[in-house]
This record gives C-alpha cells, structure tokens and sequence, in this order.
C-alpha cells in the first residue's frame, strides 16, 4: 500500500523575495511589466503540483491541458539542491533529479523554487534509499574508461 508523505508546490512569492531575478521583477514593477511577469510566474508555479509518496514523486502540469508524471523513487539516481545565499535566507531552492526513468529521458528534472528545499531534499532522498532497499535494487555505475576515440 502507497502513502503519501508530501505535496507542494513551487513558491513565487519566496522567489520574488529570495531570487536575484525575483528582486528584479519587483524592480520592473515600477514600470508596470513586473506585474504581468509576477503574474506569470504565479501562474506556472500554481499549474504545477509535486506529490511523493514511499514508492513514487508524482509531478502534475497544466491548466487547460493538464499532464501527470511518475518517477519511481527507485529509479532517482541523484538528488542535487542548488540555491543562491538569496535562496538560502528565503528557504527555497532548485531540486535537479538524475533518474533511469523515462519521465527524465535519461537526463535531468528539475523542481524550482521549491519551498524547505533542503529538508525535501534530505527527505527525498531517503525515501529513495528505504526503495531501493525494498526493492532490492543496486546501482552499477561503469564509466568507459577505455573507450578509444
């Protein structure tokens, strides 16, 4: 049986305040284009939502045409944060996903302005280890090394 353990969704008013660009948005409000750009963003941060669960993060897109994304935490093979010393005073920061999932293509998914990035990401990381046990899965790594040109 599944259970939930989190759900959130990106933050925009913690990237106005905790991003250089966020800052700036506020800047351009002077203008009036701030405003449409703040918009934006909160549109796109509202129409994506971040579910994970002890065998899955479930990523949900869209307003009219709306997708769902499963990523097996099994599967992640990497969990990185990235945040500016803006970030880190606002709680928020980038979560960068290496996964084998097809979701991923085989490279790189990336959550923004996620909000208690460090603690996700701690936590993320190790539902991603209690799978991987259950499941009994290892990860191999085999660089080529004596690949010839």
């Amino acid at each position: 049986m599944e259970r939930p353990v989190d759900e959130f969704r990106s933050s925009t008013r913690r990237w106005l305040l905790g991003s250089f660009a966020g800052w700036g948005t506020l800047l351009t409000c002077l203008i009036g284009v701030g405003f449409v750009l703040i918009g934006i963003r909160w549109l796109k941060n509202r129409s994506a939502s971040y579910e994970i669960t002890d065998q899955r993060l479930i990523i949900r897109r869209g307003i009219l045409f709306k997708t769902i994304d499963e990523i097996e935490l099994y599967r992640i093979k990497d969990v990185r944060l990235g945040y500016s010393l803006l970030n880190q005073m606002t709680d928020i920061g980038t979560i960068t996903l290496t996964s084998t999932e097809r979701t991923t293509a085989g490279g790189e998914f990336i959550l923004r302005d996620i909000p208690m990035a460090r603690d996700r990401r701690e936590g993320l990381r190790k539902l991603v280890d209690r799978a991987r046990q259950r499941r009994g899965v290892r990860e191999l790594d085999v660089d080529d090394v004596y690949a010839l040109d």
